[in-house]
């Protein structure tokens, strides 16, 4: 492989790796409540216009701007469920889907309002200079957001697999009658969806911030990436998150370094209607039959 192709893989990796942890932010929601959440890009552009607010103050280090960041937009999210969709009458995923796409404009407008219109950005975690691998040259902001990513991805897997309250939001999720029966509540796994997934958001926003400016409009471009990278990999899968992502990021880079950079945000609508024409499971989803 040649040094040009590596340098292109490599970014597309660290790109991917978003696009990854946004796509486990749908991924989320729509496990346990079967519905799209159209306001997962807003929330990781919200991280980040957050955290570089926190940090122009001057009062508090990156460490804890970021993390500030987080906690704020993880309430956001938690809000978004108890004011809005839990005071849905009859909350289908598909009303679901569309109050998201309310829930994200006004999350856009509120982020106007409050941190303003101008492009925010974050210094880099370790410095500016960059790492050497022969002939390449990585950012170290690349191995924090590929580490990173890694880290939440195995943490979810692990919550989902491992702990009760994981088990009890995937059974909500699959049979919500029954959970019910057995004292599972799919409000509160509905609840700690939103969490979760707002949680994921903000970290994304936080750790792209400092390679790429963010303003209040970078949501929507965000959360269709992600969106196409969740239908990749395949829309409710945990790993196909992390593998949609990944493939969409090293797509983006070979499209934008081969071709031209012009084509770089088409390749996630040419993926998206693909995906949807030939393989809509995904390709690590399943397909879903129902009986009647």
């Amino acid at each position: 492989m040649s040094s040009d192709l590596l340098q292109l893989v490599l970014a597309g990796l660290s790109t991917g790796s978003i696009y990854g942890l946004i796509a486990l932010g749908f991924n989320v929601i729509f496990k346990a409540t079967d519905a799209i959440n159209f306001a997962q890009g807003e929330w990781v552009m919200m991280g980040g216009m957050v955290a570089a607010a926190l940090y122009a103050a001057g009062t508090v280090p990156l460490a804890l701007a970021c993390l500030g960041a987080v906690v704020v937009v993880t309430v956001v999210g938690l809000l978004s469920e108890v004011l809005v969709m839990r005071r849905l009458r009859w909350p289908s995923p598909l009303l679901i889907t569309l109050v998201s796409i309310g829930l994200a404009i006004c999350t856009k407008s509120l982020v106007m309002l409050t941190l303003g219109k101008n492009p925010a950005g974050l210094p880099t975690f370790s410095g500016d200079r960059p790492i050497m691998l022969g002939a390449v040259s990585l950012q170290s902001q690349t191995l924090w957001i590929v580490g990173i990513t890694a880290v939440v991805m195995v943490a979810a897997h692990l919550f989902f697999s491992r702990t009760m309250l994981g088990k009890s939001m995937r059974a909500a999720a699959a049979e919500p009658d029954a959970a019910s029966l057995v004292g599972i509540s799919p409000r509160t796994s509905m609840l700690v969806s939103f969490g979760i997934a707002a949680a994921v958001g903000a970290i994304a926003g936080v750790i792209i911030t400092p390679l790429t400016l963010t303003s209040f409009d970078h949501g929507t471009v965000l959360g269709f990436k992600g969106f196409s990278a969740a239908m990749l990999g395949g829309l409710g899968s945990l790993p196909g998150a992390v593998v949609g992502g990944l493939l969409l990021g090293v797509l983006e880079a070979l499209a934008s370094g081969t071709i031209s950079s012009a084509f770089k945000d088409a390749v996630a609508f040419v993926v998206l209607l693909l995906v949807l024409f030939m393989r809509p499971a995904g390709l690590l989803g399943r397909g879903h039959v129902e009986r009647v």
